[in-house]
């Protein structure tokens, strides 16, 4: 169903409303001159549910026609997008998403693995600490602008540094360097290199190159973080792809094999309650910012994403509602999904048919069928 006649469809369900209520409250909070806002919003993934790796799913432009205002409401739905992704800065990955989908992507509804770590920066930014993923030194140009700080040496002997390395590589001394912390941002392009550089740093309290300490022994031991936990993520190629949990795997088996136990560490990303907190605050101050400040009830929120691990689990316990499309990692044919969501649709765009329908049916006081009318 296209998104025009999902519109009239819609907007005959919304005619029924009015007849039934009149000018009740159904017909203030449906008009288009009300200053309410609608009854829902939504949280989209996008990997596997508005792209796949390079491509734009057909789907994903008709979804945001729909929340860019041509449905009942006569408005703009509120949306953010939240990622395990990462590995850019927030607004350059917003420029190049509203040049993919067509509807324009603000840097204050877009939520990367990373992003979370802003509200930290006032912990580190007087320490030097060691950011791991992404390619050359983008991932320090984003910790720079997040008011943390990045430093690099090459302490891989397997590794010799391209010229384009060289360029962007900066000079320090590592044997007066200690590093407080190490963030993997994004997933780590040389594991081997990445599981020594930690395991240095860990082993020797913080210092590359000084003498190995038990970390249990350190009154300020190095704190580690990682910020996107998916084993498996999906991109163009025909079978899913290992992610940051499977550098985390990697990591703490070779820091097991050596230690004899694993490194705590501090997890972000889907489906972690933490991350799940700050986008609904992100969700939240973006209604307030669509309606001028105005203070205004909580929404209903419905996930859609393609990750049962991530998306569904992180949304349930949430307490948002959660709907699993099948244009990513899901897989329904392989059997009923690890964590069960409000709903399942074949792709985005039935996803918000669904959950808009659902929301007006609710409206209306009328019994929901799971489909439009």
């Amino acid at each position: 169903m296209s998104a025009h006649t999902l519109s009239a469809v819609l907007r005959r369900n919304l005619s029924f409303t009015y007849q039934r209520y009149g000018t009740g409250r159904s017909a203030r909070l449906f008009s288009s001159q009300s200053p309410l806002a609608p009854p829902l919003a939504f949280c989209f993934d996008i990997d596997g549910v508005l792209i796949r790796g390079p491509n734009v799913l057909p789907a994903a432009k008709r979804a945001l026609s729909i929340l860019e205002g041509d449905n009942p409401f006569g408005c703009k739905i509120p949306y953010i997008l939240l990622t395990n992704g990462g590995g850019v800065s927030e607004q350059k990955r917003c420029q190049k998403l509203t040049k993919q989908l067509g509807f324009p992507i603000d840097s204050d509804q877009y939520i990367q693995a990373h992003t979370i770590l802003k509200t930290l920066a006032h912990k580190y930014a007087k320490d030097p600490v060691l950011i791991l993923g992404g390619r050359l030194d983008t991932l320090r140009k984003v910790a720079q602008d997040y008011m943390l700080t990045r430093e690099a040496h090459r302490v891989w002997p397997f590794h010799s540094l391209t010229e384009i390395e060289k360029e962007t590589a900066q000079t320090f001394d590592l044997g007066r360097t200690r590093f407080t912390a190490a963030f993997v941002f994004h997933d780590p392009r040389d594991w081997a290199l990445d599981c020594q550089v930690l395991c240095d740093i860990i082993q020797s309290d913080g210092i590359v190159g000084g003498p190995y300490i038990n970390p249990k022994t350190s009154s300020n031991p190095v704190e580690l973080v990682f910020c996107n936990p998916d084993l498996l993520w999906k991109s163009d190629f025909p079978r899913p792809r290992l992610g940051q949990g499977g550098f985390k795997a990697a990591f703490q088996g070779v820091y097991q094999a050596l230690t004899g136990s694993q490194y705590p560490h501090i997890q972000f990303g889907k489906p972690t309650r933490e991350t799940y907190n700050f986008a609904e605050e992100v969700l939240l101050n973006r209604l307030r910012y669509m309606h001028n400040g105005h203070a205004l009830s909580r929404p209903h929120v419905y996930m859609i994403g393609d990750n049962p691990e991530s998306d569904i689990a992180g949304a349930n316990g949430a307490g948002w509602h959660s709907v699993l499309v099948r244009t990513g990692v899901y897989e329904p044919e392989l059997g009923e999904p690890s964590h069960i969501p409000t709903h399942e649709a074949a792709d985005v765009e039935a996803a918000v048919q669904w959950a808009i329908s659902r929301e007006l049916a609710r409206a209306s006081n009328r019994p929901f069928q799971g489909r439009l009318e």
